[in-house]
């Protein structure tokens, strides 16, 4: 059975997200034909638009393109950290697929973040309580889905550390005191820990020495493959992309440019924008 005939897992349609008062012309006078996402009449600031993509079942999706594209906006969208200005977003495994989780309540919305989704940042700052230890950080993510067992909780924080290569031994330790290879270690530790059917990757290798780089994708690939969870990367670097992901949207001044098998487009890039950062990748 191909990936495509499966219930997809996630439907994306028309996500929009626009900064200031949009005129009646914003979208048709911003995007990569203008080479701006400034709006000329309004100066409002088109961060993504008419996004839309279905994501199966176990399948790693890529978003590419260069700081300012609208990459990093999708996931925040989804994941509810910002309200989009438009679009709808359906999750299989809330309410099966029937109820557009974008515009559900507070409190629905954090059900399914700590329930089916988990989110790793460029910055584990954002991902991770600094007041916590490690193990305090992945007790965190267990208690917001629900589990009280103390004993369990911390059985389950010492084998994701285990797995994803953190020493037990620091299981009680601050973040702080780690190395950010370490940190980013972490946060995927705790964005697993109540096995999510989707998992956010936003910009996870930037700022990280090149070794260190490598073994942190060794670990989501090494996870992908046996967790099987859905994942959508972001990154601007097209390696991390190709060693990652089977399908990849490339995004410019908010608008998807191009769409397709991550192999397909990184040997025949059709869009003189991919082309580029295809060339700049060789």
């Amino acid at each position: 059975m191909s990936m495509q005939q499966h219930p997809w897992l996630l439907r994306v349609e028309n996500l929009t997200k626009i900064y200031g008062e949009p005129g009646p012309d914003t979208l048709s006078k911003t995007g990569p034909s203008f080479e701006s996402n400034i709006c000329p009449d309004t100066d409002s600031i088109v961060a993504c638009a008419d996004v839309s993509f279905d994501l199966y079942p176990g399948e790693v999706l890529g978003i590419v393109g260069e700081s300012g594209s609208g990459k990093s906006t999708v996931v925040k969208l989804l994941c509810f950290d910002m309200e989009p200005s438009v679009g709808n977003a359906w999750l299989r495994p809330y309410m099966d697929g029937a109820v557009d989780m974008l515009h559900v309540s507070g409190q629905q919305k954090r059900f399914i973040r700590h329930h089916l989704m988990g989110v790793v940042y460029q910055n584990p700052r954002d991902g991770l309580n600094f007041r916590f230890s490690s193990g305090g950080n992945i007790a965190e993510k267990l208690i917001m889905a629900g589990h009280m067992h103390v004993g369990r909780i911390r059985e389950r924080a010492s084998f994701l550390l285990e797995k994803t290569e953190v020493p037990i031994r620091r299981m009680d330790d601050l973040p702080a005191s780690f190395s950010g290879g370490m940190q980013q270690r972490v946060q995927i530790a705790k964005a697993i820990a109540n096995h999510p059917p989707l998992l956010f990757l936003d910009e996870v290798t930037t700022g990280l020495d090149v070794s260190v780089q490598a073994k942190v994708l060794d670990l989501i690939r090494e996870l992908q493959q046996e967790l099987g969870v859905a994942m959508i990367v972001v990154s601007h670097d097209l390696s991390v992309i190709r060693m990652l992901t089977d399908r990849t949207l490339v995004m410019k001044n908010g608008r998807v440019v191009e769409s397709g098998l991550t192999d397909q487009i990184l040997q025949d890039p059709q869009h003189p924008y991919t082309q580029l950062l295809v060339s700049s990748l060789l």
